[in-house]
């Protein structure tokens, strides 16, 4: 274990204001909106705003209040914020951001979590952190060999909890995140006491008699589905077949990494019109700086690449997942990319003990919403403590 702080060079950041005043622009066909990707006139005005108005040094010195290090495990470097509750029995939680996030995702749900008698909340809901940055991303980055599928992912993760002296602990992610921790918890039973996602894909089966019986909402988020395979999910086609040469133009124009992610923002959140209605500004362009920072573009992209086969756009259908023991939790954020359904989910998994509905937020929970992020996730601890006493869960 190394400690580790984010002390990025100035000149670093004075490349990047240069590049984004030397921006050659595209042209633009009239009144397309969003329809045909991000429009010229908004990132134009993002990047000015992230030239002259956003401030690095505050973002990062925002991060560098949380004890961060770093740790070789199976090859990779693995970058992770470690924040110890005040609570003694506090649960040890394993936080797993998905793309194209990054741990910055978290900056508003630690305090919460691990101190909630100073945001008026109760001690014995109290967590201990333990929040990576996936190989491939951000200041774990880049990875330097193939294989980094999710289960040699979640095999990291169960060294480094191991490695913090944690014998019992849940996990919890969303997007790639929950793709990380559900074959963690099938993997550790005997480690990991519960798994909570804010994201969950549950496909039909195939068989055209379980589609007879759908609620019309049910029906709804089958089409919602269907509408981001056909329509939102060109991102992934290319970053799981060609990711090496997506990365050449994301890691040389800022521009260029500030659109292939603000565009996800926009179109898996709670937005109205640009995704600032759904999350800060500042916040979005911390997460974007970073991309752009550790250069890991091409290096995020490379899982897609790992895991083709169990992607939603797989030519063939994904595998079952891997039988999971441990308790499960769900919750359900109205704007997500899909919508579980939950009788496809409870096929799939026999122990969902937690499920929750939202009338808002979407895709990046802790950042759009982390009052209900932080609230779903007490309920769902409170239902692990028939398992055994707090100190028994956390056991370090």
């Amino acid at each position: 274990m190394k400690p580790f702080r984010i002390d990025i060079p100035q000149d670093q950041l004075d490349d990047l204001q240069h590049r984004l005043a030397h921006t050659r622009w595209p042209d633009e066909l009239p009144a397309v909106g969003w329809s045909r990707g991000v429009p010229l006139t908004y990132l134009k005005e993002l990047a000015e705003y992230w030239r002259i108005s956003y401030n690095w040094r505050a973002a990062e010195a925002r991060l560098n209040r949380f004890p961060q290090s770093t740790t070789l495990i199976d090859g990779a470097n693995v970058h992770f914020l470690h924040v110890r509750s005040p609570e003694p029995d506090a649960l040890p939680l394993l936080l797993t951001h998905g793309w194209p996030g990054s741990v910055a995702e978290f900056l508003d749900v630690i305090g919460p979590l691990t101190d909630p008698r100073a945001h008026g909340g109760d001690g014995a809901d109290a967590f201990h952190l333990v929040i990576p940055s996936i190989p491939g991303y951000g200041f774990s980055g880049p990875t330097r060999e193939t294989g980094w599928n999710f289960s040699r992912i979640a095999n990291a993760w169960a060294e480094l909890m191991k490695r913090l002296g944690y014998e019992r602990y849940a996990a919890q992610g969303g997007d790639i995140g929950a793709l990380i921790s559900l074959p963690l918890a099938a993997m550790h039973p005997e480690r990991v006491v519960g798994v909570h996602v804010n994201m969950l894909v549950t496909p039909p089966d195939g068989d055209p008699s379980e589609l007879a019986d759908l609620s019309e909402t049910d029906q709804a988020r089958l089409g919602r589905m269907a509408h981001f395979v056909a329509e939102l999910s060109g991102y992934m086609k290319l970053q799981s077949t060609r990711p090496q040469t997506l990365s050449y133009g994301l890691t040389d124009s800022p521009v260029g990494q500030l659109a292939w992610v603000v565009e996800k923002f926009r179109e898996w959140t709670d937005s109205a019109k640009v995704p600032e209605d759904a999350v800060d500004r500042d916040q979005l362009l911390t997460n974007v700086t970073i991309y752009w920072l550790t250069a890991t573009a091409g290096s995020s992209a490379q899982v897609y690449v790992e895991t083709a086969e169990m992607l939603p756009i797989a030519a063939v259908r994904p595998p079952a997942p891997l039988p999971l023991s441990v308790p499960l939790g769900v919750a359900v954020f109205p704007h997500d990319i899909v919508l579980p359904i939950r009788r496809f989910a409870e096929r799939a998994f026999s122990n969902i003990v937690h499920w929750s509905e939202f009338e808002r937020g979407g895709h990046f929970a802790a950042m759009e919403e982390p009052d209900l992020f932080v609230g779903d996730l007490r309920a769902f601890a409170r239902t692990l403590k028939g398992i055994g006493t707090r100190r028994e869960l956390g056991g370090k």
